[in-house]
């Protein structure tokens, strides 16, 4: 992936502006946990896409605190076990109690992203989605891979702090190659000048 044609990452104002946004309009919970599931879970369109309820809930049917994304639901072999973030909980607990009344709803077998004539919906779509919501708000150089991208970013910047390392980043990430997960990491200029200031 060229530097040039990477996605934007977002800021933390801009993930609380797109999350307020979404959720005043139609279909809102359903597209807000669309959006968290990139931004604070690292979801791909094709993940979020194919993700079942029967990945995110235990043999009683409750949430839990992993996303236990199959390979069948990712890109290649890339099944990973994500731990949720309490945002993305809340959204997909939200959604669960919309869903459950639905006719032909079965917590083992139903998506967690349907459609209005469809039970489930396609990648393809979910990039529309992200497209369109991004425009509308004006956020120039945004993608479907923006929200994965922040969310490597802010995982990377901020693993040290609680024992990981980069290495676990990339687990999370479902990345095969070290290298993947490093070229997705947005650069910190600031930081970068406090670090030459102390060598």
């Amino acid at each position: 992936m060229a530097l040039g044609k990477q996605s934007k990452t977002l800021s933390s104002k801009q993930i609380d502006a797109i999350s307020t946004y979404l959720r005043n309009r139609r279909n809102g919970i359903r597209n807000n946990a669309i959006f968290l599931l990139s931004a604070k879970a690292g979801l791909r369109a094709k993940e979020i896409a194919n993700l079942r309820w029967s990945m995110v809930v235990d043999s009683d049917g409750h949430l839990t605190d992993t996303i236990s994304l199959t390979d069948s639901a990712a890109k290649g072999s890339s099944g990973r076990t994500i731990p949720m973030n309490k945002t993305v909980y809340a959204a997909l607990d939200e959604l669960l109690h919309i869903e459950q009344p639905i006719d032909g709803f079965t917590i083992q077998t139903s998506y967690v992203v349907r459609s209005e004539r469809s039970t489930r919906t396609s990648p393809q779509v979910i990039v529309n989605m992200f497209q369109r919501w991004y425009r509308e708000l004006g956020f120039i150089g945004c993608s479907s891979h923006s929200g994965r991208r922040t969310f490597i970013t802010n995982a990377a910047r901020k693993i040290s702090l609680v024992g990981g390392s980069i290495r676990d980043v990339q687990a999370i990430a479902g990345h095969k190659h070290l290298q993947t997960t490093q070229r997705y990491i947005e650069c910190d200029s600031e930081s970068q000048r406090k670090v030459v200031d102390l060598v």
